[in-house]
């Protein structure tokens, strides 16, 4: 049998692109990834805005070379939403500086509703009027289909182009920088730095609006779920004053950018920021507890709500510790007890059991506890057996009169929770990991990002979770998340910051060995490689530095609070 191997003396001029769904695609060596998807885009499902090129994500204007594995990845993926985010940021700053060139403009937090607050310092508030000149500005920059041109330069030619526009905040950030070059965007002229890949031009940003807000406006773009329009945008009064109050906190600090945390370390000043930082947190908890004690003769019940890895549990016990210096004596009931059997959990469109789901409580016998809990009667409390999926008897509890119940999980702000329980009986509190510190004024840090991380060290350290397996079920969490919490987070009477500033300096030198341990190759790499990167801009910390009470010590390990206990009738009760 003869060899069908032959021996060519050149490359063919053409190459085959592979997708998913068994497609097969040939065009010219060197075409732009963005031409293979434009012919391969379906006008009825999301915008495509990237794509993974043999395992490696890439942007629209990747030249294919060789042959290739190609995935889409569109607006309603996570690394797509985040292309078609930043690029529209990149519009939103364009469009700015050509109308307003003496302002300067801050990209500050998100909303959960699919937004951006920002604000601009010269102009607060900002006017309608300057709001309708700035959308109408961006819409004719997206008719005109201008490309967003890459160019890698030195990094010497990057500080050089930021020194001489006066944007010292980025400047100060590149002091840090570890590579020796940088990557700049340009469009209309204008050129910037952003933190990840952008789509090839503007004429991909259709879809935005801008609203005021506050003393700024937000700048709203699609969600995941819905990539095809705008979801309606509720008020959120206190969610923008716990912003507001943390970048008060970050002035009081000195540290408004990455940059000015790292000129914190340079120089040796990152104790005064740990320090003050903390007791910022212990100025906040102590308030709660005041005004918890205020109303002490109405309140039956604090709950407590938040998403994952906000830190919690160190916050509850942080206030219990501070209701007790009140006189106040709480005791702690434990939400996760009172599941439904295993059997009978509700399940999620995919036929898997959805723990995060309100019906997978048995709210019945939660509410019926809580009541007579809260009438003085003994109660013989649930037990929940993780490991068997199974209810059972718990210990038997009578609570002492006008004592208060602390009430801790996820579904602590939704009005079913607990029924016919008067709110006036309640006291709601919403904790969140808030992160207001960004790189510079438009390269925003993600508070998922910051949990995400929490979430990645403390399933190593308490589950014995690799980085790759927390990263693969992140999604499902943050599903849940937007289903339950989000929702009716301004439900609150009050919500806790549970961000630090220094955070990230102290989960880096942790947090990266776990993330370069995640396989190349796995879905799961791409995301690892992207919080890797961003780590990068952070000067580390040492541990021995963070104070033992600390949220932070939740995730890093080390808690003084870990076992914390106090005395009810004769007995100790863990919190």
């Amino acid at each position: 049998m003869g060899s069908r191997i032959s021996i060519k003396k050149q490359l063919r001029e053409t190459v085959e692109i592979v997708l998913p769904d068994g497609t097969i695609m040939d065009g010219p060596r060197h075409t732009s990834l963005g031409e293979f998807m434009r012919a391969y885009q379906d006008p009825a499902k999301p915008k495509i805005v990237g794509a993974v090129v043999n395992h490696d994500l890439r942007e629209l204007t990747f030249p294919i070379s060789m042959d290739a594995e190609v995935t889409p990845v569109n607006m309603s993926d996570p690394d797509g939403a985040r292309i078609y985010r930043r690029s529209l940021t990149f519009l939103l700053e364009v469009a700015f500086m050509e109308l307003f060139p003496k302002w300067s403009l801050t990209i500050d937090h998100s909303v959960s509703s699919g937004a951006y607050y920002c604000h601009v310092p010269e102009q607060e508030p900002f006017t309608q009027e300057s709001l309708a000149q700035l959308e109408a500005k961006m819409h004719e920059i997206v008719a005109a289909d201008e490309p967003l041109v890459r160019n890698k330069v030195s990094l010497e030619e990057a500080k050089r182009f930021f020194q001489t526009h006066g944007q010292l905040d980025k400047l100060q950030l590149l002091k840090y920088r570890q590579a020796d070059d940088l990557v700049l965007y340009t469009l209309r002229g204008h050129r910037d730095y952003h933190h990840g890949y952008m789509v090839p031009s503007s004429g991909y940003l259709k879809l935005f609006d801008l609203r005021l807000i506050g003393d700024g406006f937000v700048l709203r773009f699609p969600r995941r779920h819905a990539p095809d329009k705008l979801s309606p945008m509720p008020s959120y009064p206190t969610l923008l004053a716990t912003f507001r109050q943390y970048g008060e906190w970050l002035e009081t600090l000195g540290i408004q950018s990455v940059g000015a945390l790292d000129d914190a370390i340079s120089e040796g000043r990152i104790n005064e920021v740990i320090l003050v930082s903390e007791a910022l947190h212990e100025q906040q908890i102590s308030r709660i507890a005041g005004s918890i004690r205020e109303r002490k003769d109405e309140i039956r019940v604090i709950l407590i709500a938040g998403p994952s890895s906000s830190g919690k549990t160190t916050f509850s016990k942080r206030l219990t510790i501070q209701l007790l210096s009140e006189g106040i004596s709480p005791f702690a009931l434990e939400m996760d007890n009172y599941f439904v059997d295993r059997a009978d959990t509700p399940l999620d469109e995919n036929g898997q059991y959805d723990f995060e789901n309100i019906d997978a409580l048995n709210r019945g016998l939660l509410q019926d506890h809580v009541e007579r809990l809260v009438r003085g009667e003994k109660v013989q409390l649930r037990h929940y057996d993780f490991w068997k999926g199974k209810n059972q008897p718990g210990e038997e509890v009578q609570l002492a009169p006008g004592q208060m119940i602390i009430l801790e999980g996820i579904h602590g702000l939704n009005p079913a929770l607990l029924g016919d329980i008067p709110p006036e009986e309640t006291f709601r509190i919403y904790v969140s990991c808030l992160t207001q510190l960004n790189l510079d004024r438009q390269n925003r840090i993600s508070t998922t990002d910051t949990r995400e991380l929490r979430r990645i060290l403390r399933d190593a350290r308490d589950r014995g979770y690799t980085a790759q397996q927390t990263i693969a079920n992140w999604e499902n969490v943050r599903r849940g998340e937007k289903r339950h919490i989000f929702p009716y987070q301004e439900n609150a009477d009050v919500m806790f910051n549970s961000a630090l500033a220094y955070e990230l300096t102290a989960l880096k030198p942790l947090v990266e060995p776990l993330l370069r341990q995640v396989p190349y190759g796995t879905p799961e790499y791409i995301e690892a490689k992207r919080l890797f990167k961003f780590l990068q801009w952070f000067l580390p910390i040492e541990q021995d530095m963070i104070p033992d009470n600390s949220i932070l010590r939740e995730f890093l390990g080390g808690s003084i609070l870990t076992d914390f206990k106090i005395w009810h009738h004769g007995q100790h009760i863990k919190y």
